[in-house]
């Protein structure tokens, strides 16, 4: 599970039937302090986030086809499952 910033929507007209009726989210991976990492993935969007949102994703094939009810070997790997808020790191003491 990792803190993305979703930036985008995927549009596919040809796709697998599992994705049928679900929104597909393009998140980037965020740096414990905020800041966007280098990757990124295509995640079902379960709580109707939008560009911009930081959001929290279920990235373990297995967890995510079980919150979809989907077949064992289907094709779902990342989901997102909830829209962050607020985050508060704790002050590092030296």
């Amino acid at each position: 599970m990792y803190l993305a910033r979703v930036f985008g929507n995927v549009v596919a007209t040809i796709k697998h039937p599992l994705f049928t009726g679900r929104k597909l989210m393009l998140v980037e991976r965020l740096q414990p302090e905020g800041g966007a990492d280098a990757k990124y993935d295509i995640a079902v969007d379960l709580v109707q986030a939008g560009p911009g949102d930081t959001v929290l994703v279920l990235d373990e094939g297995n967890s995510a086809r079980q919150l979809l009810a989907a077949e064992p070997d289907g094709p779902i790997r990342a989901v997102i499952v909830g829209i962050v808020d607020q985050i508060d790191l704790a002050e590092a003491k030296a």
